[in-house]
């Protein structure tokens, strides 16, 4: 692959991570408690990514392709991960209401870094990505395992690169507004997001 060729994807894979998805509400909602979790979530949120992939450079996703139902499935069990996520984040936001707490509290990293990757793992529109895209930006005549997960590696470093800075851009806001009810307002929200983009995934998968 040329290097005009890694950039453009790069370029691409840049322009759909400003867009708004589940991994950045996931990752809000965690840099609100604390910003090494917000990182690690971004961490594993990458990781999955990197394993997507994976599975389409050795041909396990193309059976999302072929299969409607197997695509359904996994969006479903997506959705409910992602309401199970927010109404989760949303019960322990009210269980700390009315608490003066001088430091964040403590969050588990490899809870977020888990969080992150089981997300974007269920979540099949980044292997139909793969599957659409990385083709047109390998040659005929190369490897395409090979070439599949360098275009990966790009798109999770790509991806961490941008969450990470999402992660310290709402950590450092959170500092900035260190009032009670500011901070869990905003966990409210974010844990809200969360729970509607879960509740309209699985809706509109079961059409």
């Amino acid at each position: 692959m040329t290097l005009p060729s890694i950039l453009a994807f790069a370029g691409l894979c840049a322009l759909l991570a400003l867009t708004p998805g589940p991994d950045t509400f996931l990752v809000l909602r965690y840099s609100l408690v604390r910003m090494r979790a917000g990182i690690a979530a971004s961490i594993g949120s990458a990781v999955g990514s990197l394993i997507w992939a994976a599975a389409v450079a050795f041909g396990l996703a193309a059976l999302l392709e072929q299969s409607a139902e197997a695509y359904r499935v996994l969006k479903i069990v997506g959705g409910l991960y992602l309401v199970y996520l927010g109404v989760s984040a949303f019960l322990a936001s009210r269980k700390g209401a009315g608490k003066l707490e001088l430091e964040p509290p403590r969050v588990r990293l490899h809870s977020s870094l888990a969080a992150g990757a089981v997300s974007t793992l269920l979540n099949p529109k980044v292997g139909l990505f793969f599957l659409a895209v990385a083709p047109q930006f390998i040659p005929q005549d190369s490897a395409s395992i090979g070439n599949t997960m360098l275009l990966g590696a790009v798109d999770a470093v790509v991806a961490m690169v941008y969450l990470a800075i999402v992660s310290v851009l709402a950590s450092r806001a959170v500092v900035w507004l260190r009032r009670p009810r500011v901070t869990k307002t905003l966990e409210r929200v974010s844990a809200g997001v969360l729970a509607a983009l879960g509740v309209v995934t699985v809706a509109t998968s079961a059409e």
